[in-house]
């Protein structure tokens, strides 16, 4: 798997891509893949692009192109195992915000899960809380409860993955707050090594996740971001003055200023989370 610089919003590929999101989200995963691998197992083999060179089955069709193309893979490429992914997102929500805030507004409730009155846009809540959502093959994933998940994927399954992915947030969630990040909520995507169950795809990183800066976190509305929340605002303001309708029709170009910011928010965050020593490393 190689993490290009293109950036999705609202379930469309925009066309300006956003400098360094690939290295960022690639370290982050491998990053947060290797801090977990004792809480759940997972899919990545290696992150070293001479390695994972020599562990391709097809590794000599593969030298014949490597010269050319070995600069631009490094940093953004993993090797992981092939697995059969499950057929839902697995959310976790340490806060509420997005879709879940929606929700909370009309019902008092987060995918059927009830939640306490008088929360606001942005609360913590007391616990983390499991939240599935359908994989869409088109338009928007809908949120569901957890009971429409085990039906989806199996009662067993629903509940290893639920476990799994609430421990890891639990542990990435304190981890990132030492370091001055509150993870609001992540999407964890799981699949079926056999019949073990493992995490795979990204995990943690600016696009799977809300993170949010600790010193300036204030529950009552939004809260500054580190992810492409930036870029998510940004194209909100335009639809709500008729420029674009959240189609692929006349997809908006990013100007300047936000691809700048958005590189910078990536880049901050990984800073945060794994060091400065690893962002010299990568010449950032």
């Amino acid at each position: 798997m190689s993490s290009l610089d293109r950036l999705s919003a609202f379930d469309v590929i925009l066309p300006t891509p956003i400098p360094k999101k690939g290295e960022v989200l690639t370290k982050l995963s491998e990053f947060w893949f290797t801090r977990t691998s004792d809480v759940v197992p997972n899919c990545m083999i290696s992150t070293d692009i001479d390695e994972i060179c020599d562990l391709l089955t097809d590794r000599e069709k593969f030298k014949s192109v490597w010269a050319e193309f070995k600069s631009v893979l490094a940093g953004r490429s993993m090797l992981m195992r092939k697995c059969e992914p499950l057929a839902i997102e697995c959310i976790v929500r340490g806060y509420l915000a997005g879709s879940g805030w929606k929700e909370y507004q009309k019902s008092q409730t987060v995918c059927g899960i009830p939640l306490s009155e008088g929360l606001v846009e942005s609360s913590q809540l007391p616990e983390p809380i499991f939240t599935p959502s359908t994989k869409a093959k088109a338009g928007h994933d809908e949120n569901i409860t957890f009971a429409q998940a085990s039906e989806i994927i199996g009662q067993k399954l629903a509940e290893e993955a639920r476990d799994y992915a609430i421990d890891i947030y639990k542990f990435a969630s304190d981890y990132a707050f030492q370091r001055g990040i509150i993870i609001a909520d992540t999407k964890f995507e799981f699949g079926l090594d056999g019949d073990k169950l493992v995490l795979i795809d990204e995990v943690l990183t600016p696009d799977s996740s809300r993170f949010w800066p600790a010193d300036c976190y204030k529950p009552g509305g939004p809260q500054m971001s580190f992810d492409k929340q930036f870029v998510r605002d940004y194209l909100e303001a335009l639809c709500i003055d008729g420029k674009w309708d959240k189609t692929e029709n006349n997809i908006p170009v990013l100007p300047a200023e936000v691809v700048a910011k958005t590189t910078q928010k990536y880049v901050q965050a990984r800073e945060q989370i794994i060091g400065l020593e690893k962002v010299v490393l990568m010449n950032l």
